[in-house]
């Protein structure tokens, strides 16, 4: 890990509290809505599939498994040059929800479309300003 300082998310209330339990316990919290049942991500105050206002905010298993990955070797803030290539994945959640973090290992070309991701342990998230996945 690089220690210049990551960019960090600009926080709303809708997404406060996703970033309150990441940065506290490194968990991860999604919204679900309490007319349809979906869990979405990314955090809005309106459900994009009802358009109810019901959400509700419950903790994700912290698993998934990639969609879509790229591996980014150049063009990199100054905070990621030292850990280049690093990876940014579309990770359908076990929840059913989708979303693009970061994936973190020492064999990024190892990384493939359909591999199991969890979040990185609690010890290790402090780090990472947004939820951070690793290999399962």
């Amino acid at each position: 890990m690089t220690t210049a300082a990551l960019p960090q998310p600009r926080e709303t209330p809708d997404n406060a509290p996703m970033l309150a339990a990441w940065r506290q316990d490194g968990r991860l919290l999604l919204q679900r809505c309490g007319s349809c049942g979906k869990q979405i991500f990314y955090p809005r105050p309106i459900c994009p599939h009802c358009q109810s206002t019901a959400l509700a905010w419950e903790p994700a298993s912290g698993t998934g498994t990639i969609s879509s990955f790229s591996r980014i070797h150049r063009g990199l803030p100054p905070a990621f040059q030292a850990e280049a290539p690093i990876v940014l994945a579309e990770i359908l959640l076990a929840e059913g929800a989708t979303m693009i973090a970061r994936v973190v290992t020492a064999e990024p070309e190892a990384i493939r479309g359909g591999q199991a991701v969890r979040l990185v342990s609690p010890d290790r998230a402090a780090p990472y300003p947004l939820p951070t996945f690793e290999p399962a």
